[in-house]
C-alpha cells in the first residue's frame, strides 16, 4: 500500500501547489519511462552510476517544480534501476529528473550535474510543445509529459507489401508541405502531408520513408545564412532528443499528446490508402553533440553507458561526425534501441526503419568493428520486428563503408550507393561504365547475392536527401553551399554529375531539352533495375536546391518543395507515374531471387547495336539488354531495354521474337506524352529488324 511522503522525500523547496493527495511508494522497475495507472504513475529510469536520483514533478505552464521527490536508493532501486509509483498522479502531469554521484572519481566521464533537469529517455512525448525554431528557454526547459495512449485505430493493421514489391519516396515532413503553393491547410506538419496523400497514391508509390520525425533539436546552430542574415536551423532532423516522442513542431495540434494521436492519424491515413510509412532513425549519435555540447538527457543520466568515451579522459569517440557516438553495443543501450523500435511498430504502427550511419550500430564499446554485432543480429531475429523493413544506411562518417558486407543475416536491406555512384557516371557519358551497370540492373549480386541475400535487399536511389536533387545532378558540375555559411566546404565533392553545358539555370532550350532527357534516363534506369527503387521527393516535378548539396540547414525555399512546379513539369512527372505503375505490372522487373541463367524460366539475353554482341569495353557508353520469362501456361514475357551514353545517335539491332511484335514503351529522346506509353497503349514501331536511339537516351520495348 502507498504511504505519505516519508520524511526524506518532502519538496526540497515547498510549493503551494504541492498536495497531499500525492503518495509515494517503491513502484516497479519495468517498464521504463513513465506508465499511466488507474490509481497513479510508475515511473522507471536506468543509471548505473548515479548515487542519487531525483524524480521532479511540474504542472503544465508553470515554470517551478511543485515537488521534488527524492528516491530512496534502498526502497525504489532494483539493481541499477531507479523507480517509484506515485499515487493520484494523472495524464498531463509533466515530470523531469536530477541525478548526482558522490563521489565521483572522474568527472570527465562520469557528467553528473544535479542542478540539471532531464528528459527521460523512454518519453513519449516532450511538454509545452514549441513553434518550429524556438529554442527553450533556461526558465523553461522541455519536459517529459505523462499521456494515455488512447487512439482508435479502427481496423488498420500493418500492409505488410513485400520489400520486393516496394517503391519508396523519401520525404521530409516540414519540407513537403510548408511552400505557400502547397494549398494544405496546415503546412509544415503531420496534418498537411494526410492532405497530399491523393498525390502520394497518383504517383503510385507504396512506401513513405520519412526523414527524422522524432524530437529534435532545429535551433541547435548558432550560424546565419551570409546573404540574408537569418538564422539557420537544423531542418533534416538528425540531432535527436527524445527518440520514443513525435516532434510537436511536426504537428498542427501542440497541447501535450496531440502530436502523438496527429502522426498516428498519418499513419493510419497513409495505410487506408496502402501506403506503408518507414521511419528515417538516428541512433548513431544525439542532440548532446561533443563535450562541449548541451545536456538533455542521457550525458546527465549515464554518459559512460550512453556513449563511446575514452574511460580515461571522457573525450567522446566521434564516428558520427556530429559529436558524439552512441554505445550501441552496450547491453543497456541494446535494450534501449529494441525498445523504441517496439515501441512505434506496436503502438504507432509504423512499417520499417532506416538506420541513419547504420555502420556504427556494428561498432563495440571501445569503437571496434564487430564481427557479429549483436544489436544488428538481435534486430534480425527480434520476432516483434519480424515482418519490418531494416534498411541500413551501411556507412559512417568515420570511413566505414560496408554497401554489400553489411552483417545481415539474410535480413538487412541497404541504402545502394555503389548503384547510385554507377548509375550517375554512366549517364552522364562515363567510359567504361556498362559493365557495372549491368550488374546494378540485375540487383547488384556483386554485393549481395554473396552474403544469402536477394535482389530486393539493394535499395537503389540515384538521389536522396543528402546530396544533389535530380535536376541539379544535370545542372551543376560543383556544389554552390556559401548559403550554409561554411564557405562552401561542406558537403559530398564527389557528385558525379554534369551540367548539360552551363552551370546552373540557363535559357538555352537545347540544353533545357537534354536536362530534361537525363532525368528521364536516371529514373528509367531506376525504375527497370531489380531491387527496390527509392525516389527523392520532389526528384519527379524537378524540384531544385540551387545546387546546394547539403542543405540540412535550409529551412526556405532552397529545401521546399514548389508545388507549381507539378503542373509546369507535368511531363516530368507524367513519365515518373507511367515508369512506376509499368514497373509494379512487371513481374520481371521485380525478381525476388538471384536465379541461375534460365532457371523458372527466366533468361537474360545481352546485346549491342548487334544482335548478341554486347560492348563491354572499356569505351562501351551503351547497354542493351532482354528479359525474358518462359511461361508454362501463359504467354511468353519479353521485355527489352537499351540505353546510350554517346553523344550521338545509334542503330540498334532489335532481338527476334517469332510471331510477336516489339512495341515502344520508352524513349526519353521523345516529346512528352510520346516519351512514354499509357499501358496498352504502346506505341508500335516502323521496322522489327532495328530502331533509332538518340544520344543520350533510353528506350524501353515490350513484346505483344
Amino acid at each position: 500500500m502507498p504511504t505519505q511522503l516519508p520524511a526524506g522525500n518532502q519538496p526540497k523547496k515547498p510549493s503551494r501547489t504541492a498536495s497531499p493527495a500525492y503518495r509515494l511508494s517503491t513502484g516497479s522497475p519495468l517498464p521504463f519511462g513513465a506508465t499511466l495507472h488507474r490509481s497513479g504513475v510508475n515511473f522507471s529510469i536506468f543509471s548505473r552510476h548515479a548515487t542519487s536520483c531525483t524524480l521532479v514533478l511540474f504542472r503544465p505552464e508553470v515554470d517551478e517544480p511543485f515537488i521534488e521527490l527524492v528516491l530512496d536508493p534502498r526502497a525504489n532501486r532494483t539493481g541499477q534501476v531507479w523507480h517509484a509509483f506515485v499515487e493520484g498522479l494523472d495524464a498531463g502531469a509533466q515530470y523531469g529528473y536530477r541525478f548526482d554521484m558522490q563521489p565521483n572519481p572522474n568527472l570527465a566521464v562520469h557528467r553528473f550535474n544535479p542542478s540539471q533537469i532531464l528528459l527521460d529517455p523512454y518519453a513519449q512525448v516532450l511538454s509545452d510543445g514549441l513553434e518550429w525554431g524556438a529554442a527553450p528557454t533556461t526558465t523553461r526547459p522541455r519536459r517529459n509529459s505523462v499521456i494515455g495512449n488512447h487512439f482508435d485505430w479502427g481496423k488498420d493493421e500493418p500492409l505488410n507489401i513485400p520489400l520486393v514489391d516496394s517503391v519508396i519516396y523519401e520525404v521530409h515532413v516540414r519540407s513537403f508541405t510548408r511552400h505557400p503553393s502547397s494549398g494544405v491547410t496546415h503546412p509544415g506538419t503531420f496534418a498537411g502531408l494526410i492532405e497530399k496523400i491523393p498525390y502520394l497514391q497518383r504517383l503510385g508509390v507504396t512506401a513513405v520513408e520519412l526523414l527524422p520525425v522524432s524530437e529534435f533539436e532545429e535551433s541547435d546552430t548558432d550560424r546565419a545564412n551570409p546573404f540574408t542574415l537569418k538564422p539557420l536551423r537544423n531542418l533534416w532532423g538528425y540531432q535527436t532528443t527524445a527518440f520514443f516522442a513525435p516532434n510537436t513542431a511536426y504537428s498542427s495540434r501542440r497541447a501535450d499528446g496531440e502530436q502523438v494521436a496527429e502522426f498516428k492519424s498519418l499513419v493510419k491515413a497513409m495505410h487506408a490508402a496502402g501506403i506503408e510509412v518507414i521511419l528515417d532513425m538516428v541512433f548513431n549519435h544525439t542532440a548532446e553533440g561533443d563535450e562541449h555540447g548541451p545536456t538533455w538527457s542521457f550525458r546527465g543520466i549515464d554518459n559512460s553507458t550512453y556513449y563511446i568515451v575514452d574511460p580515461e579522459t571522457g573525450k567522446y569517440l566521434n564516428y558520427s561526425g556530429c559529436g558524439n557516438t552512441v554505445n550501441c553495443n552496450h547491453p543497456v543501450v541494446r535494450d534501449f534501441i529494441v525498445d523504441c523500435l517496439h515501441y512505434w511498430v506496436t503502438e504507432m504502427h509504423v512499417d520499417g526503419f532506416r538506420f541513419d550511419l547504420a555502420s556504427i550500430l556494428g561498432r563495440g564499446e571501445d569503437g571496434a568493428v564487430l564481427k557479429n554485432p549483436p544489436i544488428l543480429e538481435r534486430l534480425a531475429y527480434d520476432p516483434v520486428l519480424a515482418n519490418v523493413e531494416l534498411i541500413a544506411e551501411a556507412w559512417d562518417a568515420a570511413g566505414l563503408y560496408q554497401v554489400g558486407t553489411f552483417p545481415s543475416w539474410g535480413r538487412w536491406a541497404e541504402w545502394n550507393g555503389i548503384f547510385r555512384d554507377d548509375v550517375r557516371k554512366f549517364v552522364k557519358g562515363d567510359a567504361g561504365m556498362t559493365s557495372a551497370l549491368a550488374t546494378r540492373l540485375l540487383g547488384s549480386p556483386d554485393l549481395y547475392e554473396t552474403s544469402a541475400r536477394e535482389p530486393y535487399h539493394s535499395i537503389n536511389f540515384v538521389t536522396c536527401h543528402d546530396g544533389f536533387t535530380l535536376a541539379d545532378l544535370v545542372s551543376y558540375n560543383d556544389k554552390h553551399n556559401l548559403a550554409n555559411g561554411e564557405n562552401n566546404s561542406d558537403g559530398c565533392n564527389a557528385n558525379y554529375s554534369s551540367n548539360c553545358g552551363v552551370e546552373g539555370p540557363t535559357g538555352d532550350p537545347a540544353i533545357q531539352a537534354l536536362r530534361l532527357r537525363q532525368q528521364k534516363n536516371s529514373a528509367a534506369v531506376l525504375l527497370f533495375a531489380h531491387g527496390v527503387p527509392m525516389i527523392l521527393g520532389g526528384d519527379e516535378i524537378g524540384r531544385t536546391q540551387q545546387g546546394n548539396n547539403n542543405a540540412y540547414c535550409q529551412d526556405n525555399e532552397i529545401s521546399w518543395v514548389d508545388w507549381r512546379m507539378a503542373e509546369s513539369n507535368g511531363g516530368l512527372l507524367r513519365f515518373f507515374q507511367l515508369m512506376i505503375a509499368f514497373r509494379k505490372r512487371s513481374p520481371l522487373l521485380r525478381r525476388e531471387r538471384f536465379q541461375l541463367h534460365g532457371e523458372g524460366g527466366f533468361h537474360i539475353t545481352w546485346h549491342g547495336v548487334k544482335r548478341m554482341q554486347p560492348d563491354w569495353s572499356a569505351a562501351s557508353r551503351t547497354i542493351a539488354m532482354q528479359f525474358t520469362q518462359l511461361q508454362q501456361d501463359g504467354p511468353r514475357d519479353d521485355i527489352h531495354f537499351i540505353a546510350n551514353a554517346y553523344t550521338g545517335e545509334l542503330e540498334f539491332e532489335l532481338p527476334q521474337i517469332g510471331e510477336r511484335e516489339w512495341f515502344r514503351l520508352v524513349d526519353t529522346a521523345q516529346p512528352s506524352p510520346q516519351d512514354i506509353a499509357e499501358e496498352h497503349q504502346e506505341f508500335p514501331l516502323l521496322s522489327q529488324e532495328n530502331y533509332q536511339v538518340q544520344p543520350h537516351s533510353v528506350a524501353i520495348f515490350v513484346a505483344k
